[in-house]
């Protein structure tokens, strides 16, 4: 996620907040009266003593013990309802039952809400079980065991306590509240459609697990490739197969994604990295686009609702079976991508979440704890480290442990190989009322830390590279946010984190476009950022290289657009970042003469070929493979349309030839052994080069960079680039009794840009190089980038 999303995103419209819950005609839970559909009740006497003192609730200062004699409800329900256990949390089978278990220190009282399918949709709770103080809480904890029939039946919380947002507190006993441990989020089960009453925020509930749930993983075991051998492809799932041109059945779905699994594989990738896929609402920005016409959505995800659960709306299957076929449907997808050798990481967001800001819904964690799960100031404001209205307290003890506990959910039942965590700085801030006794067990000496300031030893990040499920799997950092903390090669990493390279992206941009100034650096991303990671002494493969992702321009538009066009978003352009490091080639827009058309294609396949050969791991953006254009957009988070979605018409035009030339490049740098290196390159294996060999130009105003590189398998690669915009003949390093072969060559057409062995008259084109190539020259074009490699020369 970049720093600037949406600008609207930060104030909630008033529209859009949480309606209040409609019972059938219950009066509020008390000791004294519980009403309950379908149940008989009648009472007993017990004498309740009244604990003074403040143990966690509103009372406020110790009192005398004052005992009251009430009458106490035995209810005869559906269910049998015994005191149950404080751990784990969430809803789990157990003892032949299902054990209700929430965390919340500040609620006076709590209720659990049991929702039949067919009520949901009519504001209506099917049955309420108020927890009893005495038997039912166990410290800060809630719960209670049911055993009964749960078909079709969903549930939530009600809690009570003090409203007072300026201590912290936002409970409303109106509101039933999601469990933040609920494995499936049931609302509405069409994408982009709305609720009941044309409800942009329905009632929400979560699943209950039976003792039915099941799936078939056939032996499904992770693939636990080394880092450095990965070839990242970050993808939309909606987007992925959406467009009617995928031709796919379940367009737009998890299932749409395996049937496109195929196309991944081509294109040389081992492991996807999905685009928010926890549950959010995507009518969170919901309003008319007089621009397009259509209706904005929060099309990327990047405001989650509940951790545990897939995006329901993602699944074919919708809300069926209660969510549990939208969960085996994202588990049958990481199945199939197993299956084809592709690994599955998730884009993961924990900085902030879809409750935002003072004006925003009371859906879960708001109502459960407010200032447990979110970072307070002193009078009860949200910090807004996200940029998107609160800030998640990642650092406090119950909020992290929240965090472990869904990371390892998603390890180990859902078979995940790893996440990216959004705005990843956010988790290395101090906590609210941030206290080193309670973190680190004493008082560290001069410990003047604050809410919100960065720590050099995060407790979160501390836990998940020390757990001994999360150690093994891939963790990288998007080591920014948008409170200014920036951490690209700072990042805690403990020897296992990778981070977003922003500098790279940042570095190449420049470089490839003819900025001066900028060899050096572009060296040192070619090597993979050893000024940012090695001194810490992590290796080239804690650097995610990327040229473009979601947010920001995408490859085509990099070379097409000098300036945003986010007119289509409608916020008059003003949204989106404005520096973006693109150059248009000559001309603004798709609309250009064929000389400028013809520069773009090759400077798209200068960017791609640098990513391919820069050490460290590559990450390519959906579409871009087949020069995907936004029209110029670089912040397209509201759009569920053609601006999103894969053109898969695109991708299969003849006159296509982008997605040929990077199924080659991704299958050269799988075929090299010095391309993917656990450490950095040394002088014994690399050696720069300039107009003549050994002789780099690192001045200001070079434009030109070369490095020769021994490969075990293919011997040695001369790889160069040239961005000025004159032509130059360079020459090679002398090799004897070899000569060198052009592989490469961007200033080509298709398909000479890369003379693969099945190029028709491949070995004619080789010999139009031979006058230079037998004086140890090669020609470059202006802003071009070669490949040669060196063959023994049966002439000598």
């Amino acid at each position: 996620m970049e720093l600037t999303r949406c600008t609207s995103c930060l104030q909630y419209s008033p529209t859009l907040t949480s309606p209040t819950f409609r019972h059938q005609a219950t009066p509020k839970p008390s000791l004294r009266t519980i009403s309950s559909t379908n149940a008989v009740v009648s009472t007993t006497r017990m004498v309740v003593k009244a604990r003074g003192g403040g143990g966690g609730g509103g009372g406020g200062g110790a009192g005398e013990a004052d005992t009251a004699v009430v009458e106490k409800p035995k209810v005869i329900r559906r269910f049998q309802v015994s005191e149950g256990h404080p751990a784990p949390f969430g809803a789990t089978l157990r003892d032949g039952g299902v054990n209700f278990a929430i965390y919340s220190s500040n609620a006076v009282s709590a209720t659990l809400c049991l929702i039949a399918l067919s009520d949901l949709h009519q504001n209506k709770v099917t049955e309420q079980i108020p927890l009893d103080p005495l038997s039912n809480k166990t410290g800060d904890v809630w719960h209670v065991l049911l055993k009964g029939d749960f078909k079709d039946m969903l549930y939530g919380y009600m809690f009570d306590g003090e409203f007072s947002p300026e201590k912290g507190h936002c409970y409303d006993a109106s509101k039933v509240l999601l469990d933040p441990y609920a494995k499936a989020i049931i609302s509405r089960g069409e994408f982009g459609v709305l609720g009941p009453e044309d409800n942009c925020w329905p009632q929400m509930a979560g699943m209950v697990p039976t003792f039915e749930d099941q799936f078939d993983w056939e032996g499904d075991l992770p693939l636990r490739y080394p880092q450095r051998d990965l070839i990242i492809y970050e993808l939309h799932v909606r987007g992925y197969t959406r467009h009617e041109s995928s031709g796919t059945q379940f367009p737009g779905t998890y299932r749409g994604v395996v049937e496109k699994l195929d196309h991944l594989k081509e294109l040389g990738v081992n492991c996807i990295e999905l685009m928010p896929c926890h549950e959010f609402n995507e009518l969170e920005y919901y309003s008319y686009n007089s621009v397009l016409g259509d209706y904005k959505l929060n099309f990327w995800g990047y405001s989650t609702i509940n951790y545990f659960s897939p995006m329901i709306r993602y699944s074919s299957s919708g809300t069926s079976n209660c969510g549990r076929d939208a969960i085996n449907e994202f588990k049958y997808l990481v199945k199939e991508a197993h299956k084809r050798g592709i690994e599955v990481i998730m884009d993961v967001v924990f900085n902030h979440t879809a409750e935002g800001n003072e004006k925003g819904p009371i859906l879960s964690f708001r109502g459960v704890d407010n200032s447990v799960y979110y970072m307070l100031a002193p009078k009860g404001e949200y910090y807004n480290y996200s940029g998107c209205g609160n800030t998640f307290n990642c650092n406090h003890p119950v909020v992290r442990q929240f965090i472990l506990d869904c990371l390892r959910y998603w390890v180990t039942e859902m078979h995940v190989d790893g996440f990216r965590f959004d705005l990843a700085s956010i988790m290395t801030r101090s906590s609210s009322l941030w206290d080193s006794v309670n973190v680190y067990g004493n008082a560290l000496e001069g410990d003047l830390i604050t809410t919100g300031t960065p720590l050099s030893s995060p407790p979160l990040i501390d836990m998940m590279s020390n757990d001994p499920i999360l150690r093994g799997v891939k963790l990288i950092a998007e080591a920014w946010d948008t409170g200014g903390l920036y951490q690209v090669g700072r990042f805690p990493h403990w020897g296992i984190w990778s981070e977003w390279n922003g500098k790279y992206r940042d570095v190449v941009r420049q470089f490839i476009k003819g900025t001066e100034g900028f060899s050096g650096a572009f060296a040192e991303c070619l090597c993979g950022s050893p000024n940012l990671y090695q001194e810490g002494g992590r290796k080239p493969w804690n650097s995610v290289n990327f040229i473009c992702a979601h947010d920001g321009f995408t490859l085509a538009d990099l070379v097409t657009y000098n300036n945003k066009h986010n007119l289509a978003n409608g916020e008059d352009n003003k949204d989106g970042e404005s520096h973006n490091n693109s150059w248009n080639c000559g001309q603004e827009g798709e609309f250009a003469c064929i000389s400028v058309k013809k520069l773009r294609k090759r400077q798209m396949r200068n960017f791609f070929l640098c990513l391919m050969v820069s050490q460290g791991v590559p990450m390519i953006c959906m579409g871009d493979e087949y020069g995907h254009t936004k029209g110029g957009n670089n912040n397209t988070y509201c759009h569920d349309n053609y601006i999103n979605y894969f053109r898969w018409d695109k991708k299969e035009e003849s006159s296509s030839d982008l997605f040929r030339f990077f199924c080659l490049m991704t299958k050269f740098r799988r075929e090299c052994e010095s391309l993917g290196l656990n450490n950095f390159p040394t002088s014994e294996r690399l050696q720069w080069h300039g107009h003549t060999p050994g002789k780099p130009d690192w001045s200001e105003t070079s434009r030109f960079v070369a490095f020769t590189l021994i490969d075990s398998v293919k011997g040695e690669l001369y790889v160069a680039f040239n961005t000025s915009h004159l032509a130059v003949t360079v020459t090679l390093p002398e090799r004897p009794g070899y000569r060198w072969e052009p592989l490469v060559d961007t200033s080509k057409s298709a398909p000479y840009d890369f003379l693969s062995k099945e190029v028709p008259e491949r070995e004619i084109a080789i010999k139009q190089y031979a006058q230079f190539l037998d004086a140890n020259l090669y020609p470059m074009l202006s802003y071009s980038s070669i490949i040669l490699l060196l063959t023994p020369d049966e002439n000598a």
